[in-house]
């Protein structure tokens, strides 16, 4: 999938089932420019020091992002304590804001650990529509949030903001498809980089060794 020329298909995803191990696999080393891609200039991070930051970059109406979703959960739930995730929603095009409004109200609200997996579920398999506010609203209600708080959070200046930087973060990473993976602002790998997510995944762990290591 190419970046400005986006569709409903989204960057490969393979073995999306199987949680690979923290520890990657022994052999060739991974490769810049093969396996991942080195960042030039470095992107902005928000880890605070001492800790190394992976980002996932996804968007609500891809299903391999979807498909991703439970793996890279269950991925996130071991990972040391000086690595720290953040999800940023992607905006490929003018209609994805939406979307990228609704991750960061539900951020801001402390509603992503309750809802994030809902909202895929809703577009994925109950083949909702949510991809402008006037769906999205209702159906958040509906999940028992109260309209007039989401609404402000929605439109708030922050969540305005917030959206704002995830589509400049995006660019300064050169993202070409999701789900996709940066690390320190240094890095950055996807499914077709990597041959897969989940060995997407083992791209990462390595790279997060060497930033953890000084390299």
């Amino acid at each position: 999938m190419k970046r400005r020329d986006f569709s409903l298909t989204c960057g490969a995803v393979a073995g999306a089932s199987a949680l690979p191990s923290l520890v990657f696999a022994q052999g060739k080393p991974y490769q810049a420019g093969e396996d991942y891609l080195e960042v030039k200039p470095v992107a902005a991070v928000e880890a605070p020091a001492g800790k190394i930051e992976v980002v996932e970059f996804f968007w609500y109406n891809c299903p391999h992002c979807n498909a991703f979703e439970p793996t890279l959960e269950a991925w996130v739930k071991r990972l040391p304590a000086d690595v720290v995730m953040r999800k940023v929603p992607i905006a490929f095009r003018d209609s994805f804001i939406p979307q990228q409004r609704l991750y960061y109200a539900l951020e801001a609200m402390g509603l992503v650990g309750k809802l994030n997996s809902k909202v895929f579920a809703a577009i994925h398999a109950e083949r909702q529509k949510l991809d402008t506010e006037d769906a999205i609203v209702p159906w958040v209600v509906s999940q028992g949030v109260d309209k007039a708080k989401f609404t402000q959070q929605f439109n708030s200046f922050s969540v305005v903001t917030k959206a704002k930087k995830a589509t400049l973060l995006q660019n300064a990473y050169s993202v070409e498809g999701v789900p996709a993976l940066g690390v320190a602002g240094r890095f950055y790998t996807d499914g077709t980089q990597a041959k897969g997510m989940e060995r997407a995944l083992q791209v990462v762990e390595s790279l997060v060794a060497q930033v953890r290591s000084g390299r």
